[in-house]
């Protein structure tokens, strides 16, 4: 938020949202009733952590309802014209956390909230293409929507790494058969090699699945500088990324696009790397 707001001519073409908390009925839409539960109460409960990685305090319940929400006031904001497309500034992240158990950072999966909200509220919506360019494979995403042909997932992430999925036979199940696509990527691919492998999804993706909405799973943890990844993206990759989602989504659904922040863990970095990112959204 510093970043963005310290590049002033950026800013004041940005409309700033402050969501309200998502409620029990749309983060259950995506989650189990059983897992909506045990987080209401883990920390009253006396749990310090929600898996080996999900650490939380007192206030982890609350600030995953507002991140939910933040996507889901982003959707609406897109909706109904207040902006053109959105980047949902949120933290804790979500594409880990599955229908059942949160993991990897993750407590709700702030896209898949926003995703089925923006299903069950704008009868314009139908079908959503979620995007993830994490380092890490967004599984709990994929597992949400893996039987799902309205949804099509794709993932492009360091393989092998955490969490361990993701690999190319992963293409979805039953009805959902051919809407999940996974592109592994190999630790210090050479960067121009992984934005062609990136705009060569797109395309394939683009000639058989026609979305309403593109979410982007906008982790920055590729990025050549980021402590928890191997992989060799810079600012204006990432830069690039952005636009050819954007060039897809004015052809395809009135250049819907809800970015939400993912993973990013140098401080020092990521900033700058946000700020690249919202800056070609608003192009």
């Amino acid at each position: 938020m510093d970043a963005l707001r310290g590049d002033k001519s950026l800013w004041d073409g940005l409309v700033e949202i402050t969501p309200e908390k998502a409620s029990k009925g749309l983060v259950q839409a995506a989650h189990t009733p059983q897992h909506f539960k045990y987080v209401e109460h883990a920390f009253e409960n006396g749990h310090d952590r929600l898996d080996m990685d999900t650490v939380i305090s007192m206030q982890s319940f609350d600030a995953s309802l507002f991140a939910a929400g933040g996507a889901v006031a982003a959707v609406d904001a897109v909706m109904q014209g207040e902006a053109d497309n959105a980047f949902v500034a949120v933290r804790p992240p979500g594409h880990h956390a599955t229908a059942e158990n949160a993991m990897g950072f993750c407590i709700f999966n702030n896209v898949a909230v926003a995703a089925r909200y923006a299903q069950n509220n704008y009868k314009e919506i139908d079908r959503v293409a979620i995007l993830d360019w994490d380092v890490h494979h967004g599984n709990g995403t994929q597992g949400i929507f893996y039987d799902d042909p309205r949804v099509y997932f794709f993932s492009m992430h360091q393989y092998p790494w955490y969490p361990g999925t993701g690999a190319r036979g992963e293409t979805g199940f039953g009805r959902g058969l051919g809407t999940t696509m996974n592109v592994p990527v190999k630790a210090n691919t050479d960067a121009g090699e992984q934005k062609r492998m990136f705009e060569g999804a797109l395309e394939d993706i683009s000639n058989k699945f026609a979305p309403d909405l593109i979410m982007i799973s906008a982790g920055f943890d590729g990025h050549v500088s980021d402590p928890l990844g191997q992989l060799r993206l810079d600012d204006r990759d990432f830069a690039s990324m952005t636009e050819s989602v954007k060039q897809w989504a004015d052809q395809a659904c009135k250049g819907r696009v809800v970015s939400c922040l993912e993973g990013g863990y140098n401080l020092d970095t990521l900033g700058e790397t946000v700020r690249s990112h919202v800056a070609e959204l608003g192009r």
